[in-house]
């Protein structure tokens, strides 16, 4: 499956779709990045005179690239519209703030995929390679009724 293919397959849309590209993926981890458009609706209201991405905003970020791509990937032709992975846990340490116009990059590095259930070890950093926030995020792999 293609890095393309693989994004086409997320269950998001615009204004919602936190990924623009994958770089990297294999059984093991993924790598991808997305650019934070200044003109995102909640920049109007997170904070009034210094707009900056909420903390909610980056962790979806790493879902979607460290997770939800890497789980699209695992299951391979399994995953098909009535599929969907459901966020389970998340432990996120934040240390920088991410700014409009900034590109983020994920990697994440898968700890167990088990029973229906990924978990992975995820970083994200910005375009100078410092690092921004850290954490574990899991999810349960479900089919839609």
């Amino acid at each position: 499956m293609t890095h393309q293919e693989i994004i086409s397959k997320l269950p998001y849309s615009k204004p919602f779709l936190f990924v623009d590209e994958l770089t990297e993926i294999n059984e093991n981890g993924v790598t991808g990045s997305f650019t934070f458009n200044k003109n995102l609706d909640f920049y109007k209201g997170h904070f009034k005179e210094y707009p900056v991405t909420p903390g909610v905003i980056l962790t979806e970020v790493m879902a979607q690239i460290g997770l939800v791509c890497l789980g699209i990937y695992l299951l391979d032709d399994t995953f098909n519209e009535s599929t969907s992975i459901a966020l389970t846990s998340t432990s996120v340490e934040f240390v920088k703030p991410v700014f409009p116009n900034e590109k983020v990059t994920v990697v994440s590095e898968k700890l167990y995929f088990r029973f229906g259930k990924l978990k992975c070890k995820l970083r994200m950093t910005n375009e100078s390679g410092e690092l921004v926030c850290m954490g574990e995020i899991a999810g349960m792999i479900v089919n839609k009724i």
